[in-house]
């Protein structure tokens, strides 16, 4: 039976998607600022992913299996810092870590979790779309129809956080043109906390 409307997805406990999040005029001054950075290639465990990247604020090294503190991040881009937390209810001081990528034409992220010192993932994507992939983690729970897949629109929002974070992997589809993401992570135990 056809409906009018096409069917709400069903996302896992934790995920929020919200499209639209940035104005295009937001973008654009993301993506001047993003201009201004350098970027390099992100090496995980001796394998260069076909992706540039630059870190601030906390950042996990996968070759020391470590979290260190690194730059500080870049005023430009507090105002994000600040909107993604009020649309989350997250404090912007709990927000310690961006992580900006760029991602060339036909370039993949494989399916992960991220690295465990993390808590809140919330990632901003621009210029260009993506399709976002989900799975359960525990192969057993992984049947037909367990992949939940959607588009993730330019100037969008997404939040991994509770069993989204901690019981789903996520990847990304081969991208169609250049896009860059903005990723904002909290910790797991932020320093201080007893």
């Amino acid at each position: 039976m056809d409906t009018l409307f096409p069917p709400v997805p069903v996302y896992p406990p934790g995920f929020t998607y919200v499209p639209d999040f940035l104005t295009e005029e937001e973008e654009q001054q993301l993506i001047r600022e993003i201009s201004g950075i350098e970027l390099h290639a992100f090496n995980f465990h001796g394998y260069e992913a076909k992706r540039r990247v630059a870190s601030f604020g906390y950042d996990y090294r996968f070759d020391q299996r470590s979290l260190v503190k690194g730059r500080e991040i870049p005023g430009a881009f507090q105002n994000l810092v600040g909107k993604v937390a009020s649309k989350t209810g997250i404090s912007k001081e709990e927000f310690v870590e961006l992580l900006v990528t760029e991602y060339p034409e036909g370039s993949v992220i494989n399916w992960h979790r991220d690295a465990f010192p993390f808590d809140v993932i919330a990632g901003v994507s621009l210029l260009s779309d993506c399709t976002f992939r989900l799975r359960p983690h525990d192969k057993t729970k992984r049947v037909r129809g367990s992949i939940i897949s959607l588009p993730v629109k330019r100037r969008s929002l997404y939040l991994i956080a509770g069993k989204a974070r901690t019981e789903w992997q996520h990847s990304i589809s081969p991208v169609q043109s250049v896009r860059y993401s903005l990723t904002l992570r909290t910790l797991r135990n932020p320093p201080g906390r007893s």
